[in-house]
């Protein structure tokens, strides 16, 4: 039996496999990566908040546009709201434990999203089962959808707003150009903030260097 995620058996150095990837990014849409980060921006200019979610690299991805959105892109006197549904180990275990790993995202949107709000889902496939699931609480409660994706855009890609899809059935060439698109989505966002006169700069007690590592 092949593994969930086989791995190409073609790409056997380096230099083949990032010609492989400058391959697909030269067929991307990059015009999707705009629109994905005007619709966080305005979810920020509409004080809402951001839900992000995935599965394995994808949950990981998550946490890392999490940790973007709030601390590197928000440098200004207005935050941006933005949480990882997959950071609360005992809320994600219990879920599934309790009922099924199906829920695990859906059920914590319940308690939390609102109007306006906007769940980023991020599957590889576009089929994660519970990305699927926490996309229908949202809509239900009248959030607005985005997502990031790979091979043809899966179940995932009609249900989202916007959708970005890398064309491509290698995994990880997949998961290297959703981590891109979501550092190019960042710097977009830093760059609306900066320029926008509503949202006055915060003025730090002294000059310290704001980029993670």
């Amino acid at each position: 039996m092949l593994p969930i995620c086989p791995m190409s058996t073609s790409l056997t150095s380096a230099r083949m496999y990032t010609q492989e990837l400058q391959s697909v990014i030269s067929r991307l849409d990059t015009g999707v990566i705009d629109r994905i980060a005007d619709t966080i921006y305005q979810t920020y200019v509409d004080d809402n908040t951001v839900f992000i979610l995935g599965n394995g690299g994808s949950a990981t991805l998550a946490t890392h546009i999490a940790c973007d959105l709030g601390k590197n892109v928000a440098s200004t006197g207005k935050r941006i709201r933005a949480i990882s549904l997959t950071d609360n180990v005992a809320m994600l275990t219990a879920w599934a434990n309790d009922t099924s790993y199906e829920l695990v995202f859906a059920e914590q949107l319940r308690n939390l999203v609102r109007a306006g709000d906007l769940v980023f889902a991020i599957s590889a496939s576009g089929n994660s089962k519970n990305v699927l699931r926490a996309i229908e609480v949202g809509r239900d409660a009248g959030a607005r959808i985005v997502g990031i994706t790979g091979y043809h855009g899966g179940l995932m890609k009609a249900l989202c707003d916007a959708c970005f899809v890398v064309p491509s059935d290698n995994m990880q060439v997949i998961e290297d150009l959703h981590t891109v698109a979501s550092h190019a989505m960042a710097t977009i966002l830093y760059n609306k903030i900066l320029a926008d006169t509503r949202f006055a700069p915060v003025e730090l007690e002294a000059e310290i260097d704001h980029c993670a590592a």
